[in-house]
């Protein structure tokens, strides 16, 4: 199918997204729809003729758990609301422990590479293949960028990729801007992956900004598109035609204008690209079902996962063969994605905690791993301020005591709980 030119919606930059022109399509991240009704930005832009695209961000298709089946059922109501031609999600982990490993669950809130590991793939695909039956549409998987490598690969990313779509028939996501990071980070040739990736599998293209510093390229998608990234669709565009590029932006969002501006560069960069050279036509179509994983290999994944999440969220000490630098960057970047992504779902937060919520939550996030999500970290992080002390300000600790109570939920009362609502009844004689 062929999409042509889209841009990520966002509810931030809704107005500014259906004025501009020229846009045929566009996609929003399928966890932040409700499965049951759309904004009506969304709406307007269905009746207009405008594709919609759903996006997910936590299947975690490469963990070595299956496939959450209730996650898989809200991605398809997505889906069928918005009667689009495809999903996509990402080949990465987002979680790890659990059963698998008898050790706690952990929550990463973000998109970490696997292992280009023959284990790590059949796990994948084994995962993909469960998708697949429950989507009412084909799916396309999502590249990611990454500032660790793991020790010991067996394929390189294009070889990986080509795999994959060999054994599943999945369709591939190709983000320029990831290629580019993993150029920046781990070295990796961007033309290589092209060359050995089957571009004819690509469903469509994602580009985005970044910003480098002290030698580490971020992929914030809140900064402009970099000549870099550009360069690297330009690649692209001379193996393939893609059927559609999207640009993305998550944060510090522009006025539509400059959103406009970049829309036009990268259909100027598609222009002046030059026609395909020849894409690989070597991949099989996926249509029998790739074997099962062998006996180990989800135990085995699941260990080495276990191992790279539990040293970058709770400070154990990091896995053999990694670069610890770069591991304590990541650490800090996971950090401070957490406490980003828990002011927004809970903005009243640094609101009564002022100028302290950072570093509080920063110095919460080095002991306390996430296991359920933002929202019950939120809760969690508040739990800790009331157990350890409560704030010197009587007002602000009365407001933080009100917040907790109000969205603790009905569940029987703990000793957190019990503590808390000794706290309440102290300030209430006050």
């Amino acid at each position: 199918m062929k999409l042509g030119i889209g841009i990520g919606w966002r509810p931030e930059i809704a107005a500014e997204v259906e004025a501009l022109t020229g846009v045929d399509w566009v996609e929003v991240v399928a966890e932040n729809l409700c499965a049951d009704h759309l904004p009506d930005s969304l709406v307007r832009l269905r009746e207009r003729g405008v594709t919609v695209v759903p996006h997910g961000v936590s299947l975690g298709l490469g963990g070595a758990d299956r496939p959450d089946a209730e996650r898989l059922a809200g991605l398809a109501a997505r889906a069928e609301l918005l009667g689009t031609p495809l999903v996509t999600e990402h080949m990465a982990f987002v979680r790890a422990g659990g059963p698998l490993t008898a050790s706690p669950r952990l929550e990463a809130g973000h998109l970490l590479p696997v292992p280009r590991t023959w284990d790590a793939l059949e796990v994948l695909c084994e995962n993909v293949a469960i998708a697949q039956d429950a989507l009412p549409v084909p799916l396309a998987l999502e590249n990611i960028a990454a500032l660790v490598s793991w020790p010991d690969e067996e394929l390189t990313e294009g070889q990986f990729l080509a795999e994959l779509v060999e054994r599943t028939g999945v369709r591939l996501l190709i983000d320029v801007a990831n290629l580019h990071t993993n150029h920046v980070n781990l070295g990796q040739d961007p033309a290589k992956a092209l060359d050995e990736l089957p571009v004819e599998a690509i469903a469509y293209v994602h580009v985005a900004g970044g910003v480098e510093k002290n030698g580490v390229w971020h992929d914030t998608h809140a900064h402009p598109v970099t000549a870099p990234v550009l360069d690297v669709l330009a690649e692209l565009r001379s193996r393939v035609d893609p059927p559609g590029v999207l640009l993305e932006r998550d944060d510090a969002f522009p006025p539509g204008a400059e959103l406009a501006a970049e829309l036009e560069t990268i259909r100027g960069t598609l222009r002046t690209a030059g026609g395909p050279r020849g894409a690989r036509t070597g991949a099989r179509t996926g249509t029998t079902a790739p074997p099962a994983a062998r006996p180990g290999a989800r135990d085995r994944t699941a260990v080495a996962q276990t191992a790279l999440l539990s040293a970058l969220v709770a400070g154990t000490p990091a896995p053999e063969g990694f670069d610890h630098r770069r591991l304590r960057v990541q650490s800090r970047a996971l950090a401070a994605k957490r406490a980003d992504v828990v002011a927004k779902v809970a903005p009243e937060l640094p609101e009564i905690l002022g100028d302290g919520y950072r570093a509080a939550f920063l110095d919460y996030a080095r002991s306390r791993a996430m296991s359920d999500g933002y929202r019950r970290d939120a809760l969690d992080f508040v739990e800790r301020i009331l157990v350890s002390g409560g704030l010197p300000d009587p007002v602000a600790q009365r407001r933080l005591t009100h917040w907790w109570e109000d969205r603790s939920g009905p569940r029987p009362p703990s000793r957190t709980t019990r503590i808390v609502r000794a706290a309440r009844a102290v300030l209430a004689e006050k």
